[in-house]
Order: structure tokens, then sequence, then C-alpha cells
């Protein structure tokens, strides 16, 4: 079996990404994955909500995980490192697109890699909140007003925007993207959703 797993925190649009990365890999290398787990938590939660749980129950020897980079799989370093030796131990194969130098964990070298690559994670995850909480507090004080400002735009397509210009600038045509994102609007709303965000140009 191959089972690709996805999380991210808050953004939706970011699953959208991470799935589009996963089935354009899986093309390439023609790999059919039987089952997604997608899960929209922050890893601060618990491993059952993050579907850890859920994971390691699916996957057998000789089964195949993607991901679509290491962090996804754990809350902290130690955590990640676990988890991957444990499904390693039993057989499982990983493939991670941002790290494909990690596939297999059964020598020194390999699992120093991988200790490295999960402190990186680790560290750049505490950059990257104490960035945005000095950010937001930067804000604050200088009196701008945070969130959605009043009379901007609205739309079901609004969430997949930036998969949209992805998808628009590798010249992917606007219903393969429509149905590829799989919205229940129209092929006109969607179209119409383009026009006025000036994602295209032509009539």
């Amino acid at each position: 079996m191959v089972l690709a797993y996805i999380r991210v925190s808050t953004n939706k649009q970011d699953i959208e990404t991470q799935r589009y990365q996963i089935l354009q890999y899986a093309f390439k290398e023609k790999l059919n994955i039987d089952e997604f787990i997608e899960v929209q938590q922050s890893s601060a939660k618990s491993p059952h909500k993050r579907k850890i749980n859920e994971l390691k129950s699916k996957v057998n020897r000789g089964d195949i995980l993607i991901v679509y980079e290491i962090s996804r799989l754990g809350r902290s370093m130690f955590e990640t490192m676990n988890l991957i030796l444990e499904l390693s131990e039993q057989g499982v194969q990983f493939i991670f697109l941002k790290q494909p130098e990690l596939s297999s964990f059964n020598n020194a070298h390999s699992k120093l890699l991988l200790s490295f690559y999960t402190y990186m994670a680790e560290v750049e995850k505490d950059f990257i909140s104490q960035r945005t909480k000095a950010g937001l507090e930067k804000a604050r004080a200088s009196g701008k007003i945070l969130g959605r400002p009043v009379g901007s735009y609205s739309s079901m397509y609004d969430e997949n925007i930036e998969i949209i210009k992805e998808l628009i600038n590798k010249e992917l045509s606007l219903k393969s993207i429509w149905k590829f994102i799989g919205k229940k609007g129209n092929y006109v709303s969607f179209y119409n959703f383009c026009k006025s965000r000036k994602l295209i140009t032509k009539n």
C-alpha cells in the first residue's frame, strides 16, 4: 500500500499544495496512492488529533509512506525521530519530497541525517513562531488593525488562490484547474474569480 500523510496547522490551501506536490511526484514515479490522511491541526496537538495513531495502525511491512517534508510528522525532534525509526523498524518505507536523501534508516549515516533534519525543522519552527509574534506585537504597537479589512475579497476560491496561481503559471487550462480544486461552484464562477483577481488577462 502507498499512503500519503498531509498535515497543516491552519491554512487549508496548504493541504491542496501538499496534495498537488505528492500527486505530481506519484505520477512521475508511477506510484498509485491508495489513501491520503489529511490533518488540519497544529503540531502542538496530541498524536490522536494529528491522526498519528491512525497512521501507525494502517501501515505495514513493505508499505510506502509519502510525506511532503519531515516536520509534518511530529511536534518535536525526538517525537519525529522516534516515529520514523519505529515505523522503519516495522518495514515501512519513507519518501520525503523535501528531503529525498532520507529513505532508509538502517545505518549510522542515515540516522545522523535524520537527527540533523529533525533538529533543523524544530529550530525553524521556533524561529518562525518568534518572528510571527514579534511582527504582531510591532503591528499592534504601531496602531495597525489586524484581520481582514472591511470590503475585502471573499470567495470560495480565495483559500486556494496560491495553488491556482501556481497551476496557471504551469500553463494548465482553467477547466483542468477548476476540476482539480473540486469546488461546488460552476466553471463560470471560477472563471470570473480568476478574472476579478487578475490571475488571467485574456477574455
